[in-house]
């Protein structure tokens, strides 16, 4: 609807609506996808889409991405999280913005 990522709205209804601490709102969103991904997936490799071998080396290498990830974000304070997040969510806001510019 947005052209953005579901995390972009929904970390931040999680951390101020519910109440959710930023890292726990961050593992949900990302939590959250897993469906999605499964489905689409299995509906792509129905209809002879996916190159398993280039989907099994971009799952490895993402796997040792999330695992840093993880690390430094458990590794960092909530408030410094949270600012991360809040400049993360600035750079969308400009991106959009200067993509409807270009578009007018």
């Amino acid at each position: 609807m947005f052209g953005v990522g579901g995390g972009i709205l929904f970390v931040p209804t999680l951390v101020i609506v519910l109440g959710e601490g930023q890292l726990a709102a961050q593992a949900t969103s990302l939590a959250a996808m897993i469906p999605a991904v499964l489905t689409g997936a299995w509906r792509h490799n129905q209809i002879g889409n996916v190159r398993w071998w280039v989907a099994f080396v971009i799952g490895t290498v993402s796997a040792v991405g999330v695992a840093g990830g993880a690390a430094v974000a458990v590794a960092l304070p909530e408030d410094v999280l949270r600012k991360l997040f809040a400049g993360v969510l600035v750079l969308v806001a400009i991106q959009l913005v200067w993509s409807r510019v270009r578009e007018s």
